[in-house]
């Protein structure tokens, strides 16, 4: 699914999602697998599971804050 972070409190380290289709869920920053910042506004991918999120990646930046970076 794909949506946008409304809210995210570090103290709590929870946040909403608003989905295009205009339902919310609740999340925790654990969540995200791609840590970058303020979360609030960012554009995200996520799979829901038991209507909670799942594996949330920031759709900012390059593939590579998603994998990590390779060893040469």
């Amino acid at each position: 699914m794909h949506g946008r972070i409304t809210k995210f409190s570090p103290q709590n380290g929870a946040g909403v999602i608003e989905a295009d289709d205009g339902s919310r869920y609740r999340f925790t920053g654990s969540e995200v697998v791609n840590l970058n910042g303020k979360l609030v506004g960012h554009t995200v991918d996520f799979v829901l599971s038991a209507r909670r999120p799942k594996d949330i990646i920031l759709m900012t930046g390059t593939p590579w804050s998603v994998f990590g970076r390779t060893q040469h």
